[in-house]
């Protein structure tokens, strides 16, 4: 038998959008890696998430329960809370989405959005880094860190 292995806090924005872009490559097969993270960047996942509205909504969750998260059913101390903070400013500073911005006539993807993909590529290999190191292999399905 083998046991539950807890999940870190800050690592559920990252599953959240590792599952969105497993989800773009289900619904279209041919777009590669790099094409599916560009349609992510597209959509009101993406929005929701470099708003700081995901991590707003879930800190307000908590203190409407105690601190106790309603996934686990634990209590999430300060310094948890401290770093999804940290987390929401970062996703907030790093994801910054200009409209129609996204690319230059040239079609090279202008600084803030490769900034964005970029951060968005190293928060997907932190989530497969956490899967290899937890012996959880199967939930590795976009092979980023290979």
């Amino acid at each position: 038998m083998t046991s539950k292995i807890d999940k870190p806090y800050v690592l559920r924005v990252a599953e959240l959008i590792y599952s969105k872009i497993i989800e773009i490559k289900k619904q279209n097969p041919e777009v590669n890696n790099i094409q599916a993270f560009e349609i992510f960047m597209t959509t009101k996942d993406y929005d929701f998430i470099s708003s700081g509205e995901f991590h707003e909504n879930w800190i307000s969750e908590l203190k409407d329960n105690n601190f106790i998260d309603k996934i686990t059913g634990k209590k999430i101390n300060e310094e948890t809370l401290r770093l999804l903070d940290i987390q929401k400013d970062s996703m907030v500073k790093f994801l910054l989405k200009i409209p129609k911005l996204y690319y230059t006539k040239t079609h090279f993807p202008l600084e803030l959005s490769q900034r964005a993909f970029n951060h968005l590529w190293r928060v997907c290999e932190s989530y497969e880094m956490w899967c290899k190191e937890t012996k959880q292999k199967n939930l590795i399905k976009l092979n980023l860190i290979d």
